[in-house]
């Protein structure tokens, strides 16, 4: 379980749903995004025309955000741009998401590469932070402000 942490901090403690390592700019939206129809695969940029974020690209971010959003076509999705090197470093919820974490498990047994996919108090990380997340000596999830 998470514990709560001062809404300017970004230094947290984490849930994994996929464990891993990974450094990037945060890329954070108060909507979810869908990666089925939200998501060029191919080049990592929002296409979804009713999301805020559109244009933006999530290719080696910190993607930010209270869960996914469906459809369950979004775990392929997420798998090929994992593939193709145009997926988030990482992903940080406010809520598990079984969608997304298929996504990242295909890409690990499929191609062995691995993208956290970390379950944390999102409060306080705005887009442009530079985020860290790091294996804990438990196997718990850590994020910090990235160095």
């Amino acid at each position: 379980m998470t514990q709560p942490v001062a809404k300017d901090a970004v230094d947290r403690p984490g849930t994994f749903q996929l464990a891993g390592e990974a450094d990037g700019a945060a890329l954070v939206f108060s909507q979810p995004l869908s990666f089925w129809g939200g998501i060029d695969a191919e080049t990592g940029e929002i296409i979804d025309h009713s999301h805020p974020g559109l244009g933006q690209n999530v290719a080696g971010k910190i993607l930010v955000m209270p869960s996914g959003r469906g459809s369950s076509s979004s775990s392929s999705v997420l798998a090929e741009a994992i593939r193709r090197g145009t997926a988030p470093a990482g992903i940080l919820l406010e809520r598990p998401d079984p969608i997304l974490a298929v996504g990242g498990i295909v890409a690990e047994f499929l191609y062995d590469i691995h993208m956290p996919l970390v379950v944390c108090d999102i409060a306080g990380i705005v887009s442009g932070d530079r985020i860290a997340i790091r294996v804990g000596e438990e196997g718990e999830a850590i994020i910090q402000k990235a160095q």
